[in-house]
């Protein structure tokens, strides 16, 4: 192995500055060298000499009192990716993959006003399945989707409370009879709620303790797209329009 290679070939110089710029967490302005140090679980020296070299290029800025912060190409970087971003290149593998591992059809649904929209989704492969026309507008207190929006938009209720706790919900039944679905909070940056994500189908195949065993993937998936859609995991909560969709 070569000396500058981490053990999956990638080039630990490179992982050891981008675990420095991914320590700053959302809303955090500054950080010492000795918390940088603690959370990326480098040598202070190690973490010093990665900083200036960041620094360097303007993707840090060490403060008067000794203290670092992001630097302006941080910035810059990001608008490049929110010029470039394609949501639909985010949102469908994600739902793609949760299709192949659950065999149901997945979808992910934003709000708009009072109702909630099916923005993206992605049909499974077996013969009988729930079939929703993108676009529609649906109640939002009727399935599991809209109430995990509502519950995540600060709707009160003891069914919206449980839900919170838990971080998903799934229903059977109520909007359409016989149709079962699973849905999981999506979060994007500014504490801002995007929308849901839920895997559909009939009753049959979908009773209550399989939608309790599907919920761990749900929930995952929706983890996964908010850490895509907003580079951080933290909760937000403020439904987005699906004509002005964007993280």
């Amino acid at each position: 192995m070569a000396p500058h290679s981490g053990p999956e070939g990638g080039v630990i110089a490179v992982t050891r500055a981008l675990q420095v710029l991914d320590a700053f967490a959302l809303g955090e302005s500054h950080l010492s060298l000795a918390e940088l140090s603690r959370r990326c679980g480098l040598h202070k020296t190690t973490v010093l000499r990665l900083a200036r070299t960041l620094a360097m290029s303007g993707y840090m800025v060490q403060r008067d009192d000794g203290e670092w912060r992001l630097g302006p190409s941080t910035g810059w970087l990001g608008a490049r990716y929110q010029a470039g971003f394609d949501v639909q290149n985010v949102l469908e593998p994600a739902l793609r993959l949760l299709t192949q591992s659950s065999g149901e059809s997945a979808a992910f649904y934003v709000r708009e006003g009072n109702v909630r929209t099916c923005l993206v989704r992605v049909e499974g492969q077996q013969a009988l399945r729930h079939h929703v026309r993108m676009g529609e507008g649906l109640p939002l207190d009727q399935g599991s989707p809209g109430r995990v929006i509502l519950a995540f938009s600060g709707e009160p209720g003891r069914i919206y409370e449980q839900i919170r706790k838990q971080g998903y919900q799934w229903s059977i039944g109520e909007r359409e009879p016989g149709v079962s679905t699973v849905s999981a909070p999506v979060f994007g940056m500014n504490r801002r709620l995007l929308g849901s994500v839920c895997i559909s189908g009939p009753e049959l195949r979908l009773p209550p303790n399989k939608l309790e065993q599907l919920a761990p993937s749900v929930m995952d998936t929706a983890r996964q797209l908010s850490y895509a859609l907003a580079g951080n995991t933290a909760t937000s909560a403020a439904a987005l329009s699906p004509s002005r969709w964007h993280p």
